[in-house]
């Protein structure tokens, strides 16, 4: 079930750059923004987790 729900929002998020933000979807080199954000996410949730503070 997690690994679906995982999908899902993974789904949900390229909906949402490709279709409402219509910059992302102009010119030659339109997955360029799409894979843009997603690296930036995946970068954002790794700065997240390396530095929180130890508890």
């Amino acid at each position: 079930m997690p690994y679906l729900l995982a999908f899902a929002a993974g789904a949900m998020l390229y909906v949402v750059i490709e279709e409402l933000i219509p910059e992302t979807a102009e010119g030659k080199h339109s997955n360029l923004g799409t894979i843009g954000f997603a690296l930036g996410f995946a970068l954002m949730m790794v700065l997240d987790v390396v530095m929180r503070e130890p508890r």
